[in-house]
């Protein structure tokens, strides 16, 4: 029974997978650059880039990733009092999402400011809570888990982390374990990438290049001369 209750969830996490892949590849939310390559805040050079605040100008597909994070919490049996988002792109989902769900919401600064309340958490007491944090975009996790620090610090109990998109970086993988916080992905970039050729939005010359980055993220940008240091 428990591996029928196994097999039904993953089909049931594929397809969330690909429909929001899908949605965001319908979007443009979704760029492939290899000849104009975009520098990650944690320093990878990307011949690709996501980029969910083109979502909020997109209602249906907006939708679309909001009754995919309502499945994805029912798979997963998700137990919460309170959604966090970080500042600014994670805000608009975890306010949308925490309104759908009749649950509180709070938001994150990414530093605290000389000015106002000179809290990294606003919006709510979270001291005690349960709160599940929720993130548009993972690379390397690092501004996500400086958001569970800030919750952490603040006496929340954070053990999940949701976001729409997970590059599926090892070094992501590896940081997120050492936290403590399991990370539940909308979708990977891997299944973006397969939807896209699916799509026939990129070409085999493309698809080649991108495949060479997502074996070597770190060492791509110098490989193809785009890291000049």
């Amino acid at each position: 029974m428990e591996q029928m209750e196994n097999i039904e969830q993953e089909k049931s996490l594929e397809n969330i997978a690909r429909k929001v892949a899908g949605a965001l590849l319908k979007i443009e939310a979704v760029g492939f650059t290899p000849d104009n390559p975009r520098v990650f805040k944690s320093g990878i050079i990307s011949p690709v880039y996501v980029d969910n605040r083109l979502l909020t100008s997109h209602p249906n597909e907006w939708e679309e990733i909001m009754n995919g994070f309502q499945e994805l919490i029912k798979e997963k049996k998700l137990d919460f009092e309170a959604i966090a988002g970080i500042e600014s792109a994670g805000i608009s989902h975890s306010a949308v999402l925490g309104y759908v769900l009749k649950e509180p919401m709070v938001y994150i600064k990414k530093e605290v400011k000389g000015h106002g309340t000179k809290k990294r958490i606003e919006g709510g007491k979270v001291t005690g809570k349960k709160v599940l944090l929720l993130e548009d975009l993972v690379s390397t996790g690092g501004s996500s888990l400086s958001g569970v620090s800030a919750l952490r610090e603040e006496g929340a109990k954070v053990d999940d982390c949701v976001v729409i998109v997970s590059y599926d970086l090892t070094e992501a993988r590896e940081n997120f374990e050492k936290s403590g916080v399991n990370l539940h992905k909308l979708t990977t970039f891997p299944i973006i990438l397969q939807e896209a050729i699916e799509m026939k939005i990129i070409t085999e010359d493309e698809k080649k290049i991108i495949e060479d980055w997502y074996t070597d993220p770190w060492g791509w940008g110098k490989k193809h001369g785009f890291d000049k240091k």
